[in-house]
Order: structure tokens, then C-alpha cells, then sequence
């Protein structure tokens, strides 16, 4: 298991309307038993030195997971950058502050466990850089880790309504793509979109008891 970074604020990315679920929180979906966003921090904490979860509606709903639930700083569905910016705003008030945010999606429960110590070993430390998460190439702009002096930019440029994709955050500043292959065979950073693919998630979690 990796060691943990005190200076990296997990952030677990929990905005999605689910619709390919039939509209279900996904968070709080069960996964063999458990609801996903439990298996998301047990596989996260270890990694970083405090967590937060970004969601909207109820906070309510998480007041037994123990960490802060952030809600979006805008009142229009902005997508994941929002949560983002939420995640820097929440890093700079801690004591003392984080000096990243590693963000991960809560349905993607088989990210790598080494995931935060490589893309910290590999991002420049200048305040601006970027490192993002790939498998095979193909690269996954929600598992990246983002510095905490780059949330002035980020929040002006979504509330001018400029900024909208993740990846047009990324390519605006210097970044690093960290390749961490598929795992057994899958990619590890796959997304549960449909109950099919949360039946796909039981089975594999079956093969390994």
C-alpha cells in the first residue's frame, strides 16, 4: 500500500446525475454489499492526507462517512471542474493547507492504490503543472492531481462560462501523463456507468475471494 502525502486533499467526485443508472445516486449504489463511495475512500485514504467528497443536493445523505462533503460553487451543472474548484477552495482553508488535490470519481472503484504517489513523483512542482492519469494511452482527466494555487484561474474561468471540459483546464497548463497500464486485464480507471457494469464490477470482486 502506498504511503500516504499529507500535503494531497483527496477529493472524491460525486456530481453525476447517473443517468444511465436510472437516475440512481451513484455514490450510494451498492457493491457487493457496500455502497460505492465506501469503497472509494477505503481506497483512497491511504493515499492522501485528508479527503473530501464533492456532491451536490442533501449532505445529509453522507453524515456517516465521516469526511467533508463539498457542495459546487455555481449554481448551473458545470461538470466535474466544478467540484474541482470546490475541492482548491476547501484545500486552501484547511490547517494547515493542502498543497494538491487528487481527484478521483466515485465510480471508479478499482483505481490504482499507487495512484496519488506516482502522480505526485511526476508533476512539476511550480504551482501550475498538472498530472493526469492514463491506461494504454488513453488518458483519464478526472484522476489527476491539480496544485491549490491554480484556483483563482480555474474559478474565473468557469464563472466567466468559458471553462466547461476538464480537458481544456488540462491543455491550458503545463501537464504530465502518467501511464499506469491495464490490471488483470482491465483498466483500472473504468467507469460504472450502467447496471451492467456494475454487474461486471460484483463479478470481478467475486474472483477475488
Amino acid at each position: 500500500m502506498a504511503t500516504a502525502h499529507d500535503d494531497v486533499l483527496g477529493v472524491i467526485l460525486a456530481g453525476g446525475q447517473g443517468r444511465r443508472m436510472g437516475g440512481a445516486d451513484k455514490a450510494l449504489l451498492p457493491l457487493a454489499g457496500r455502497p460505492l463511495v465506501a469503497r472509494v475512500i477505503e481506497r483512497l485514504a491511504p493515499q492522501v492526507g485528508r479527503l473530501a467528497l464533492s456532491a451536490n443536493g442533501d449532505p445529509a445523505r453522507f453524515a456517516g462517512l465521516g469526511i467533508p462533503v463539498l457542495a459546487d460553487p455555481f449554481d448551473e451543472n458545470v461538470g466535474p471542474l466544478a467540484g474541482l474548484a470546490s475541492g482548491l477552495a476547501h484545500a486552501a482553508r484547511l490547517d494547515p493547507p493542502a498543497r494538491w488535490v487528487a481527484t478521483v470519481a466515485v465510480d471508479t472503484p478499482f483505481f490504482p492504490v499507487d495512484l496519488v504517489a506516482r502522480l505526485r513523483a511526476a508533476v512539476a512542482d511550480d504551482g501550475r503543472s498538472v498530472a493526469i492519469a492514463a491506461t494504454a494511452g488513453r488518458v483519464h482527466p478526472v484522476a489527476a492531481l491539480h496544485p491549490r494555487e491554480a484556483f483563482e484561474e480555474l474559478h474565473a474561468g468557469l464563472a466567466s462560462g468559458g471553462l466547461r471540459r476538464v480537458m481544456s483546464w488540462i491543455e491550458a497548463r503545463p501537464s504530465v501523463v502518467v501511464d499506469f497500464g491495464l490490471v488483470d486485464g482491465h483498466d483500472p480507471f473504468a467507469n460504472l456507468n450502467t447496471p451492467e457494469d456494475l454487474a461486471a464490477a460484483e463479478r470481478r470482486l467475486a474472483t477475488r475471494t
